[in-house]
């Protein structure tokens, strides 16, 4: 990926990624369907997510997370921009005739071959399941039951390594710094998520966060006390409590939301901050 900055005039943070592989083509219309923007409201378009609404109308590419094309070459026909999603995406022409699409991996090109298989090779864009990985393999795309399809690791630069492996069960440390384990029979794509510079990207003004679906934001001091509990006072005054609330008055910004009953014995450290 090419980054594109601007001139001092505008935002000096502005960069933007320029997909130079994923221009010039047109989704696959077998593959893409439309989809629904709720824009946080619900079936009586009240809001119940707030900061949510305004996206860009887009189409729905149907990602294969399955990777449920067995023992069947395909080759790498395109790399693709997808709107929903910030990772480019692949177009897989399988020799059988059948197309999908797939999660693009860091180092793949137009022209590569791939394969779906328990004897595939440890080489980037295959998939096979975590007993045939070595350990200190990069994988993403995993599956945490069998035949379920990819559940983790499947955003922008992100990558999980196989750390060690012993009996039914393989020891996974995530991008997230937690560490846990996943059945070895459980498939995943070996390779770093592409577009690792997205943590580099700037947007150039309040309208693209509009575009992406966001809308603004008030901080809770700005507004009255019937509003937020941080409202109220004359001018720029503090908060005026000992922690930070929510808008319904929880503890919020370092409390430790997550209870005692969602203990997981697969989890053997968690991510830090939960």
């Amino acid at each position: 990926m090419v980054m594109r900055s601007y001139k001092k005039t505008c935002n000096p943070n502005a960069r933007i990624l320029r997909f130079k592989k994923a221009v010039g083509y047109k989704p696959c219309k077998k593959l893409t369907r439309g989809k629904v923007s709720g824009s946080g409201r619900n079936n009586r378009g009240v809001i119940t997510s707030r900061h949510r609404g305004g996206a860009h109308k887009r189409l729905y590419r149907e990602i294969n997370f399955r990777r449920d094309k067995l023992n069947i070459f395909g080759r790498v026909a395109s790399v693709e921009y997808d709107p929903n999603r910030n990772t480019p995406i692949c177009l897989v022409n399988y020799v059988d005739g059948d197309k999908r699409y797939i999660l693009y991996a860091r180092g793949m090109e137009i022209g590569n071959v791939i394969l779906s298989s328990n004897d595939a090779s440890v080489s980037t864009g295959n998939a096979l399941p975590l007993t045939k990985m070595p350990s200190g393999t990069i994988i993403h795309n995993i599956e945490l039951k069998s035949g379920k399809g990819g559940q983790l690791v499947r955003a922008a630069g992100t990558g999980a390594k196989v750390v060690a492996k012993e009996g039914q069960l393989a020891t996974l440390r995530l991008p997230s710094g937690e560490i846990r384990l996943i059945p070895q029979n459980c498939l995943a794509s070996v390779g770093r998520i592409g577009n690792v510079d997205i943590i580099r990207e700037g947007l150039v003004k309040a309208g693209s966060r509009r575009w992406l679906g966001d809308r603004p934001r008030v901080r809770g001091s700005a507004m009255n006390p019937v509003d937020h509990p941080h409202g109220g006072g004359e001018g720029r005054t503090s908060i005026g409590r000992k922690k930070p609330l929510t808008p319904w008055g929880h503890v919020t910004l370092g409390k430790r939301i997550r209870g005692k009953k969602c203990i997981n014995p697969l989890i053997l450290r968690r991510r830090k901050g939960s």
